[in-house]
């Protein structure tokens, strides 16, 4: 099946969410939640993270997080990821009991499309001060990809991880993960990029984004994606391909925001105070621009 074909597929299939001009959401992706080791790319931005979704919680966001958000391709025991990263566990958690915390995996933690991994996984969390298991996500959905419907509208936005238009990272999700446990990640301590990652090689990122683009013009519904760790904003008049980067960017984390009718591309990161003091601070690097705005120009992009 061609790979646009696909996108739309899961388009069709997906889950719908219905939001309004009152709605907040906050998109991110690629964490690659560690076991707490070297090789553990989200543990330096792990306070970064954790100020951003206290922020996002205590004003009433949903959170959706669009793949990647677990390293399982180097880690095989996502409960030596959960033990480290407990404290982020634990916020994202408080979300899901409140009915706003959404998942979709991506090509690094894909084992989570299996509902009995999760199951055994997610649904439940080993206690060491209680030596017992207690229940974290009870009846959590992992999602291959989700679909924001405007309840006014009826205008549809596509949210996807982006690994389906790239055939090793779909495909044949199962050599990467090989390559990267057994190649890639033992060369990565000699400072050897590997040249499949979505991540770290210029000319995939530029083949996802192109294809993810493609999708957009062909079947006129904006398309928010992660994958390719390359933020994305495009102005109005533009096929609207979004990206929300990553949360293992250096010294700082990306995110697309939904509020108040309108979408926007945010940074956290870690500022200083005059005082010598540090904090984490929110940046905006694209927008805000209306949604409406866009939906309209989507009529006037050719195929």
């Amino acid at each position: 099946m061609d790979k646009l074909d696909v996108v739309t597929s899961i388009f069709n299939s997906a889950k719908q969410l219905t939001f309004n001009n009152y709605s907040r959401i906050i998109l991110m992706s690629d964490c690659h939640r560690g076991n707490g080791s070297w090789t553990d790319n989200f543990l330096k931005n792990r306070n970064i993270f954790i100020g951003a979704l206290t922020y996002y919680y205590k004003n009433n966001y949903t959170y959706i997080e669009l793949g990647d958000g677990d390293e399982l391709w180097e880690n095989t025991q996502l409960s030596d990821i959960m033990s480290v990263h407990k404290d982020t566990f634990s916020l994202l958690s408080k979300f899901h009991d409140k009915g706003r915390f959404y998942m979709l995996y991506g090509n690094h933690d894909i084992e989570k499309k299996d509902f009995n991994f999760v199951k055994k996984n997610l649904g439940r969390f080993f206690n060491q001060r209680e030596e017992e298991f207690s229940s974290i996500f009870e009846s959590l959905e992992i999602h291959e990809g989700l679909v924001l419907r405007h309840e006014v509208t009826n205008d549809k936005i596509l949210l996807i991880h982006g690994h389906q238009v790239n055939t090793l990272n779909s495909d044949l999700w199962w050599l990467g993960k090989l390559l990267v446990k057994n190649l890639w990640k033992p060369l990565e301590s000699l400072g050897v990029n590997d040249p499949t990652s979505a991540a770290k090689n210029y000319q995939v990122k530029i083949s996802v984004a192109k294809q993810l683009t493609d999708w957009v013009i062909k079947e006129k519904h904006i398309l928010i994606a992660g994958h390719n760790h390359k933020p994305s904003f495009p102005e109005v008049g533009q096929p609207p391909y979004f990206n929300d980067g990553s949360c293992i960017h250096p010294r700082c984390i990306t995110g697309i925001e939904i509020s108040d009718g309108s979408i926007c591309l945010v940074k956290w990161s870690v500022k200083t105070r005059e005082d010598g003091t540090l904090y984490i601070d929110r940046d905006i690097l694209g927008g805000p621009r209306k949604l409406n705005d866009y939906f309209l120009s989507l009529k006037n992009i050719n195929n």
